[in-house]
Formats: C-alpha cells, sequence, structure tokens
C-alpha cells in the first residue's frame, strides 16, 4: 500500500536515517546520544530552577538565559522521539503529518533561540553603554513582552512552510539523511516546481536570522568602542567579562546553522556522514554546551549551583 502511494505521489510516511551502514551498532551509538539528552535536560534543568528559587537572580540577564534555556529544551524535545527511535528501536518511519509538526518545531524554535540571542545582546549593550538607565530600560514586563513578540514572530514565520510543503507530489524517493525533518530536505524530496518555498524559506532566514546576526554584530560594535573608553585595564576587562558567555552562546549557534546551510546547499559531494554529523551539532551542541559555559563563565550562576549542588560548603560569587 505504502508502496502504491509513493508510485501515485501520495507517500504516507518519511524514512528517517541514522548512520547508514552502521545500522548493527545503533544501539551503541545510541549510548552517547543518551547521554547527551540527559546532560542537556539536566543542565538547562538546573540553570532554570537556580534562577528561579534565587532572588538574587530575578534580574533581565537571567530572565533571558531562562528563555534561552526554555528554547534549548524545546528543540531537544523536538527531536528526541525520532532520534532515539532510530537507535533503539530502528523504527525509520514518521507518518507524513508528524514529520512536518516536527519540522515545524525545530524551525520555529530555531527562530526563537536567534532572537533571544539578539535579546541578550541588547541586555549587554545596554549594561555597559547605558548602565544608569539599565533598570529603567529593561523592565519585567517589557522583558515579557520581547519574549512573546519574539515567540509570535518566529511561530507565524514558520506556520506555512508545513502547508507548503503539503501541495507538493514526492513521486521520487521519501528517505531523508537525517533522523529528523528539516524544511530544505524535504523540498528537495519534491518533484513540483519549489521556486516558493525556495523564495518563502530565503526571506524568512533573511528577515529573521540575517537580522538577528546584524543586529547582535553592531551591539558588539558599540560594545567594545564602550570598552576601549574605560580608563582602568581592570574595568575593560570586567565589562568585557561579563560578554564572555554572550559571545560563546552566539558562536554556537550561528557557526553550526552557516556550516549546515552551506554544507545543504553547495555540499552535494561532501560524503553523507558530514551532512549527518553537521546536522547533530547544529542541533544539539548549542543546548549541551551554553549550560556549561554560562555555569563556568558566570559566577552569580556558578556560585549558585556550587551551594545547591554541596549546600554544607560556602561559596562566593
Amino acid at each position: 500500500m505504502q508502496k502504491a502511494n509513493i508510485e501515485r505521489g501520495d507517500p504516507t510516511t518519511f524514512l528517517l536515517t541514522g548512520f547508514p551502514g552502521l545500522e548493527y551498532a545503533h544501539r551503541w551509538i545510541s549510548l552517547p546520544f543518551c547521554f547527551i539528552y540527559v546532560t542537556v535536560f539536566l543542565g538547562n534543568g538546573l540553570i532554570l530552577h537556580v534562577i528561579r528559587t534565587e532572588s538574587s537572580l530575578h534580574a533581565p540577564m537571567y530572565y533571558f538565559l531562562a528563555m534561552l534555556a526554555l528554547t534549548d529544551l524545546g528543540l531537544c524535545l523536538s527531536t528526541l522521539p525520532t532520534v532515539l527511535a532510530i537507535y533503539w528501536f530502528d523504527s525509520r518511519e514518521i507518518p507524513f503529518n508528524a514529520c512536518f509538526v516536527q519540522l515545524f518545531f525545530i524551525h520555529s524554535l530555531s527562530l526563537v533561540e536567534s532572537s533571544v540571542l539578539l535579546s541578550m545582546a541588547f541586555d549587554r549593550f545596554v549594561a555597559i553603554c547605558n548602565p544608569l538607565r539599565y533598570a529603567s530600560i529593561l523592565t519585567t514586563r517589557r522583558i515579557l513582552k520581547v519574549g512573546l513578540a519574539f515567540v509570535s514572530r518566529s511561530f507565524a514565520l514558520i506556520f506555512p512552510l508545513p502547508f507548503l510543503l503539503r501541495r507538493f507530489q514526492y513521486c521520487r524517493t521519501t528517505v531523508l539523511s537525517h533522523s529528523y525533518c528539516l524544511h530544505l530536505e524535504i523540498m528537495k524530496l519534491a518533484c513540483s516546481d519549489i521556486i516558493v518555498n525556495h523564495i518563502y524559506g530565503l526571506t524568512v532566514v533573511a528577515f529573521t536570522v540575517g537580522t538577528d546576526s546584524l543586529l547582535i554584530l553592531i551591539s558588539y560594535v558599540f560594545i567594545l568602542k564602550t570598552v576601549l573608553g574605560i580608563a582602568s585595564p581592570e574595568g575593560r576587562q570586567k565589562a568585557f567579562n561579563t560578554c564572555i558567555s554572550h559571545i560563546c552562546a552566539v558562536l554556537l549557534f550561528y557557526i553550526p546553522m552557516i556550516g549546515l546551510s552551506l554544507i545543504h546547499r553547495f555540499g552535494e559531494r561532501a560524503p553523507h556522514i558530514v551532512h549527518i554529523l553537521m546536522s547533530y551539532v547544529y542541533l544539539l551542541a548549542p543546548p549541551l554546551m551554553n549550560p556549561i559555559v554560562y555555569s563556568i563563565k558566570t559566577k552569580q550562576i556558578r556560585g549558585r549551583i556550587l551551594q545547591r549542588l554541596c549546600p554544607q560548603k560556602t561559596f562566593h560569587s
């Protein structure tokens, strides 16, 4: 029945892919993925718990960090069912509509993360360039409005994608090269004209990720100018140290995203294993590394986490 549907250009399922040729080792390959997912949930969950329970961390910088942790958790939850289903149960099939739902959440949460990183850059810009107005500009109500606006923007822009994909005929193969669904890959399986999807996808990326990254860069130009204008070396170092964690988070997000986009568009001759590894780095590296970076580089977070883990000891933050 499924084969007949595919021949008519009306597939009922897509087939996801783990590591081709290593199916015999999928149980072993699942072990590092389990470790990564557990670490992501524990790390981001601990960050959220510390921020929620510590009144001293009820400040704009940490509210944005909580948004980042929630977004990272959402991204991991979006990919976890299909990734573990492949490596644990060799279950490669994903229903047509379920694939589009997963695609929607992966792409929309990726845009949310880009927006949160922009918000964090603005937070650092105000804190360093206009510290006297920091509390009056970044009020709790304004932060909530910004967060809701970015979530609404991301969901609204990605919402048409599943419907644009549903109108296609898929008369070629329905085998995807990843263990989750991505718009660009599904689009390439269609035997219909995909120019509308191409234009819309590029427009969304330019309007969101492109604009966000440009504004982040502009923010740091002003931050750097202000920091270099500080007279004392200690003051310059202290001001710049408050930005290190955010810079790491920006690099962890944008470098894999750019690399994956380049490989999808221009890397047809690259080994398939490169496509697979880059896709995992793109979706799993930021949620895995962000809590580690902020726990190490942000002394307030580090101190509170150590107090939770070792309550008998006293730590100076």
